[in-house]
């Protein structure tokens, strides 16, 4: 009886032990899920498991391509996973989960993991397995989604009642589809052209003429850029032929940018000047930025905070990286920033950078921020971007477009660089809602803000990194403190930003 017993135990104990090996069956079925869609530059996931569950790992599995089943994108024969040769493949591809719950080969789970997704991984995918009793396969259709840049405006001047609207945007997979279109109805361009980049991803570009007082949309998959033309020059030969081109722009603040530039008319023809509106149905309201001569008036000395910032290298009041490896790369990012000394809650005041010489061997900067923000401490992270709804209002050098500079805001605005400052002057309006940037040189405004501001702002300058010519801010005499000068906040930081 006893030696009984003890055998039912052990065959019982054995059972449960192939139980949970999940042991291959004589027959079995390749499931997937398909289709799947990722997003350019993502890591994705192709489902592929046996049914019923089972152990895999004493099977054959190879995925491949179209009818390239003998140069398999990665093949597991005899417990040995051998990734494909070709280089597009190489370090991106193993085996993945079909879900957080699965257990992998053990379960039947032999589903396909793929990184960095390019244009060129969309197409069929086919998930075979076999076993010394059969073999079954099934196959995934992978589709790839380009999500591409705002749209990008540009106007020209064609003559006193007509204006070329261009409008660009880079990054797109499928061909995009871009709609012109007004207040009223939609617009037909007379140029539209697609061109594909080396990555795969699709550009798109189109112009229309308009008359030269409207406003127009550019719309691209749902991403929309507007802008609204003022009144063109009265002569082009006078005094009334510099002109006053005015172009609003609603900010993700909720504030008004204003940018105004002056040019000869013959000139301006050969500018591009960009524009972007995020809200149509906000109200299209005209600020009238100070100008130099009167924002002059209220210069003061700003100074740097005395924090510890380990990225730069801080002498009176001259400020450059100091020349480590930086962990985001060549990007400027707030691990160069640094604010001044004294922040504002009122009253009017100027300031003015240098951003390097016209010289051979230093040259101007290339790249930098000047500007204010409201940031108590600056986060180096880069999820949490310094921009116009973060705090940080500034004008720095375009990444994108050498030939340009842009503003802190979302949707990005780019301006146009006629010539480069070697001084550049920052107005603060605090009641008024004005920050402006001047190019000191040329006695000219590159660009106005209008923001509603709260609490205390301070100066915000940045380097970049990499650049030989520092940045400095210029001290000058300043007779008597202005009275509305007063109202200042001081800087409480006392250490490095975490």
């Amino acid at each position: 009886m006893g030696v009984h017993s003890l055998s039912v135990y052990i065959l019982a104990g054995l059972c449960a032990s192939l139980s949970k090996a999940a042991p291959v069956s004589e027959s079995f079925v390749v499931l997937v899920l398909s289709p799947v869609s990722v997003h350019h530059g993502r890591t994705t996931t192709l489902p592929c498991w046996l049914n019923p569950p089972q152990n895999a790992e004493g099977l054959e599995v190879r995925w491949y391509r179209s009818e390239n089943f003998d140069t398999p994108i990665i093949l597991y024969q005899a417990q040995n996973l051998t990734a494909s040769q070709d280089a597009q493949y190489n370090g991106r591809v193993s085996f993945g989960l079909k879900d957080a719950t699965s257990g992998g080969l053990k379960t039947g789970d032999v589903s396909l993991s793929l990184g960095n997704v390019t244009v060129t991984d969309a197409g069929e995918y086919t998930c075979y397995i076999s076993s010394d009793k059969g073999y079954d396969k099934a196959s995934i259709s992978l589709s790839v989604i380009g999500i591409g840049a705002q749209p990008f405006l540009s106007v020209d001047w064609r003559d006193r009642d007509e204006v070329n609207v261009s409008c660009e945007s880079a990054g797109w997979y499928p061909k995009p589809q871009l709609r012109w279109f007004d207040q009223k109805q939609d617009l037909n361009p007379k140029h539209l052209d697609y061109s594909e980049r080396s990555s795969g991803l699709m550009s798109v570009h189109s112009w229309l003429l308009v008359p030269s007082s409207s406003e127009v949309s550019c719309s691209v998959e749902g991403k929309v850029a507007s802008v609204h033309l003022g009144s063109p020059p009265e002569s082009a030969g006078s005094l009334a032929g510099w002109v006053a081109f005015a172009i609003l722009l609603i900010v993700a603040l909720a504030g008004l940018l204003y940018y105004k530039r002056k040019a000869l008319f013959k000139r301006l023809k050969s500018k591009r000047i960009p524009a972007e509106e995020v809200d149509l149905t906000a109200p299209l309201l005209e600020v009238k930025p100070t100008t130099l001569a009167e924002a002059t008036k209220h210069y003061v000395n700003v100074t740097f905070d005395s924090e510890n910032r380990p990225y730069l290298t801080i002498r009176n009041c001259k400020v450059r990286d100091a020349g480590h490896s930086f962990p985001d790369g060549s990007n400027v990012t707030c691990l160069t920033a640094i604010r001044g000394k004294d922040g504002f809650s009122s009253g009017q005041h100027y300031w003015e950078v240098s951003l390097g010489k016209e010289d051979i061997h230093v040259g101007l900067k290339q790249s930098w921020w000047v500007g204010v923000t409201s940031a108590t401490s600056f986060s180096e992270q880069p999820d949490i971007p310094p921009t116009a709804s973060n705090g940080f209002w500034f004008l720095s050098s375009s990444p994108d477009r050498v030939e340009s500079f842009q503003f802190s805001t979302e949707p990005k605005v780019l301006l146009p660089v006629v010539s480069r400052p070697q001084t550049l002057g920052v107005y603060l309006n605090y009641a008024g809602g004005e920050l402006s940037f001047y190019n000191v040189d040329a006695k000219s405004l590159i660009g106005s803000l209008n923001v509603q501001f709260k609490g205390g702002v301070f100066p915000l300058f940045n380097p970049g990194n990499g650049d030989k010519a520092p940045m400095e801010i210029l001290q000058k005499p300043v007779e008597g403190t202005h009275s509305d000068e007063v109202n200042s906040v001081q800087s409480t930081s006392a250490g490095p930003a975490s």
